[in-house]
Formats: C-alpha cells, structure tokens, sequence
C-alpha cells in the first residue's frame, strides 16, 4: 500500500482577461480549444458516438489524445462542464470533471475585462504530480486564452 497521499484531488485557476467578455466566451467550446490552447493540435466532435451528448477528440502536439463528454453547458450562467471518457495513453488516474466558467468584469480598475475559472475535480487516485500538471496546464491554457481573446 503507498504512503503518499494527495493533499487535494481538486485544482482550481483563474485569470482576468484583457479582452471584452464576449470575445473571450466566444472561444470557450470545447470544438474549439484548438484555436486558442496552442498545446492542442486539433480539436474536433467524434462523430457517431451518441445523439444527445457531445463528445470531442482533443489531439495533442505530444501526441496525447483526449475524448471530452460535455456534461453540461450553459449560455446563461457562461461555463461548461466536461469529463474525460477515454486518453491515449492511459490516464494514471480513473476520472476528472472540469468547469471552465466566464463572468464580466463590471466595475473597478478591470471594468471591461473578463474574469474566468478553470477548475478540475479529480478521483481519489490521482496523486500530487497528477494536480501539479493539471495546475500547469490550466495557467498556460488560460495565458493563451487571453492572448488569442486580445487579438480579436
């Protein structure tokens, strides 16, 4: 039996966005991480899989590839939620859930801007490099976010 327990399963990121909130949320569809998260080399449906569920290949420059389930998407409240069904290679853990969520900046020195979470829930066997790596990502998505929401 290991010794090393995780001190949190959850991973939790947040940046303000110099961009309008609307050129940010815009981007945040799962079709189309690709066009901002410079780490993905294609994002795209899977076809086929179910009528009622969205499910999208993300396809990594290392060759990692992803099959996300939106799990839930809301328009109003701005966020979607997604899990990962299935990783090449395999994930050394059995599941996560994530939530990226947008709001509008409506006052102070951001005014204008775009507040976003990215947060991750992940199951009780995923150890401390499995949310240190998730953390990393997050941030770098997020960055790139920000910077492909500027140039619009």
């Amino acid at each position: 039996m290991s010794s090393t327990i995780p001190t949190s399963t959850s991973v939790h990121e947040s940046a303000v966005i110099e961009a309008p909130f609307s050129d940010v949320w815009h981007l945040i569809k799962l079709q189309d991480f690709s066009k901002f998260w410079t780490k993905l080399e294609k994002s795209e449906f899977v076809k086929g899989t179910s009528d009622e569920t969205d499910i999208v290949k993300w396809t990594f420059k290392d060759g990692t590839e992803l099959e996300v389930k939106q799990e839930e998407h809301s328009s109003i409240d701005h966020f979607i939620t997604y899990s990962v069904i299935t990783s090449k290679p395999e994930l050394s853990y059995s599941s996560v859930v994530s939530t990226i969520r947008a709001y509008p900046v409506t006052s102070g020195k951001h005014q204008g801007q775009t507040f976003v979470t990215w947060s991750g829930n992940f199951s009780s066997d995923a150890d401390a490099s499995v949310i240190q790596d998730a953390k990393f990502k997050r941030r770098e998505a997020l960055a790139d976010l920000a910077q492909a929401a500027s140039k619009k």
